[in-house]
């Protein structure tokens, strides 16, 4: 089912000497992050390019801080989708990390994480599996088998496993990263949400409709608690217990749930956006497989037709809900 999580990458700014002694790069740096929340990725990437400009002429190429520039430069990359130049990024911090801190460093860690994100995006899961499973065995070693970034390693591998349909091996990695987080954060933190979710995402893979909703629904229930009803992650719960409903063509339970995940997702989100037209093409499902085909035509997207009632008929109706992109980060 198409229902994706939104990976939250920290764009952290360290190294007071680095900013002391390259003025320019804090106030670039600074610029690019706050353009990277505001979605401005055009004017993130000119910002963030002429950070690592200023700071490798300040202190040259292998310092620790170029690591921190070429990160925050590759995120951007990233989220424009241009996987290339920000694999290449990502590796030379992992370079600059691996020979200013050393192979076990927290920061190292964090640069294996970053790849094997990049790697998932792109679903190359052969690939991130190594690079999560090394960000995991660091973390354990050097913070900890109770941190929270174990936890995130922990979430991290167990989405390669479920996308793998390794179902067996990702089951203990989420329950491992739920109970981190619970007993760090509590029972109602968003990231206890997040993971509940995973699970549910899991039971849902498989087929499990009993347990996937009721995790679905604790998820929903949490993030509406903590985040307000009108949050993108809100709508991310509803829609993934929409599609639930759909796959079972318990259709009166699915629709509020996914109107109100699109009339969310309208809001906040472009219209070529992934998100937002998964959930269109949900509510266009939907309605032809009840055979409204009046209601459909509103969800229709480029290049897409609602069939007239006699083409409905000869289709293998309800039509399967979409499965894609990775809701588990």
């Amino acid at each position: 089912m198409a229902r994706r999580f939104a990976l939250v990458l920290s764009l952290a700014i360290c190294a007071t000497f680095a900013a002391a002694q390259a003025p320019d790069w804090k106030a670039l740096s600074d610029e690019a992050i706050a353009f990277y929340r505001q979605a401005d990725y055009e004017r993130a990437e000119a910002a963030a390019s002429k950070a690592l400009e200023a700071v490798v002429a300040a202190l040259g190429a292998d310092h620790p801080t170029v690591a921190t520039s070429a990160s925050n430069l590759a995120t951007i990359l990233e989220a424009r989708r241009r996987y290339p130049e920000a694999q290449a990024l990502f590796e030379r911090a992992l370079a600059v990390r691996e020979k200013a801190l050393g192979p076990l460093h927290p920061l190292v860690a964090g640069t294996f994480n970053s790849l094997g994100s990049l790697y998932r995006a792109q679903g190359k899961l052969e690939l991130a599996e190594p690079c999560f499973a090394r960000a995991l065995a660091i973390r354990e070693k050097a913070l900890g088998p109770e941190h929270l970034d174990v936890a995130t390693s922990l979430n991290n591998l167990a989405s390669v496993y479920r996308l793998q349909g390794k179902y067996a091996a990702a089951y203990p990695l989420y329950e491992r990263a739920l109970a981190i987080r619970e007993k760090a954060l509590g029972a109602t933190h968003p990231e206890v949400a997040m993971t509940v979710n995973n699970l549910a995402a899991l039971q849902d893979a498989q087929d499990h409709f009993e347990e996937a909703e009721a995790l679905y629904k604790r998820s929903l229930a949490i993030r509406e608690q903590a985040l307000g009803f009108q949050h993108l992650d809100v709508a991310a719960s509803m829609n993934s217990l929409g599609e639930l409903y759909l796959a079972q063509r318990k259709y009166e339970k699915a629709e509020p749930l996914l109107k109100r995940a699109f009339d969310i997702r309208v809001k906040s989100l472009r219209p070529d956006d992934p998100d937002r037209r998964a959930t269109q093409l949900d509510l266009w499902t939907l309605h032809v497989s009840r055979g409204e085909l009046a209601l459909a035509e509103q969800y229709e997207q480029a290049g897409q037709i609602t069939p007239t009632e006699t083409q409905r008929r000869r289709l293998s109706i309800p039509m399967p809900s979409p499965k894609g992109t990775d809701p588990t980060r």
